[in-house]
């Protein structure tokens, strides 16, 4: 079972718009504690959940979508309504923005649905690393929030390495963690999803994961960091103290283990990670573990042709 931050995050949607859903009967929780009124939803409400956005994105109302939904409606028949849709976006690209690219990536997510192998997902611990590092605040964890604070700071963190003369000895890194509230305190954790250059061997800046959210979600500090080695650093002139690290522009960090992480390959573009994502939280609901921190992501290829990139999505997990 998910809390209901957690199901937001693999759906890509806010927990107010969860809330709202639930207030409407539109989707209920499939658990509600009777003492705390904490929500909790299943893996495969995210079927529903994929449905739901789709025929919004349609422009159906919500009370239209709940009548469709009520009446069954098949795979094929949300793929014909959903290319319609397309159609229609493509020819008003120019104000509809980004909207058919997630059209699209929903439309995957639900067609994906009951066809992706549960053996694709690996259980295992992951080791600490040092990391040079920009980081930045995002409204929320929402791609559309998440994609225009990470892709300028991975530019930003290749252009301070090669001033610096460092060399990255590792893959790019990403991760996130909630951000201060306006008191000043730190948000209670959400329970992990979702990161994101131009060297000859450097990969070009990573693009947010996809999915339809409101922008209403908590702001998160996004992490753009890269594996490097105190070799490295010593070889670029930056030792041990706090003063010279500092000089160098960017953050010099260690990123700790995580000891027990479900992870996943993704092969393609991270606007297409969705189905990826979403068949990672059912693999963690159907094994009995929960979300523990927010998912990093690990660039292990990213060569010019983004749908030759190959990312692991690593999700911190406990028991359930």
């Amino acid at each position: 079972m998910f809390t209901i931050g957690d199901f937001a995050r693999y759906g890509r949607v806010s927990a107010r718009m969860l809330r709202h859903y639930d207030a409407i009967g539109l989707l209920r929780p499939a658990r509600t504690d009777p003492a705390s009124g904490y929500r909790y939803y299943a893996g495969g409400q995210l079927t529903r959940l994929n449905r739901i956005i789709a025929l919004k994105e349609l422009g159906f109302s919500l009370q239209q979508v709940a009548a469709i939904l009520d009446e069954q409606v098949s795979v094929a028949e949300l793929r014909g309504m959903l290319r319609l849709r397309q159609a229609e976006l493509a020819a008003a690209l120019a104000a509809a923005g980004a909207r058919p690219a997630q059209v699209e990536t929903r439309l995957r997510t639900i067609e994906s649905e009951g066809h992706m192998p549960a053996d694709d997902v690996v259980l295992k611990r992951t080791e600490t690393v040092l990391v040079a590092e920009l980081s930045g605040v995002a409204a929320s964890y929402e791609p559309e929030d998440i994609g225009p604070v990470i892709q300028p700071l991975y530019d930003e963190l290749w252009r301070r390495l090669r001033a610096a003369g460092l060399t990255p000895t590792g893959p790019g890194l990403a991760y996130y963690e909630d951000a201060p509230d306006e008191q000043g305190t730190e948000r209670a954790a959400v329970p992990a999803d979702p990161a994101r250059a131009e060297t000859p061997a450097a990969p070009a800046a990573p693009a947010a994961p996809a999915g339809t959210g409101t922008g209403q979600g908590d702001p998160v500090i996004v992490h753009a960091a890269v594996v490097i080695t105190p070799e490295a650093l010593a070889k670029a002139g930056a030792g041990t103290g706090q003063g010279e690290r500092a000089a160098l522009g960017f953050d010099v960090v260690t990123v700790p283990a995580l000891d027990r992480a479900a992870t996943v390959v993704h092969r393609g573009p991270m606007s297409r990670i969705l189905p990826t994502v979403q068949q990672l939280a059912r693999w963690i609901d159907d094994n009995g573990y929960r979300s523990a921190g927010y998912a990093r992501e690990l660039y292990l290829e990213c060569p010019a042709d983004r749908a030759e990139w190959i990312t692991e999505i690593q999700e911190p997990v406990i028991p359930a």
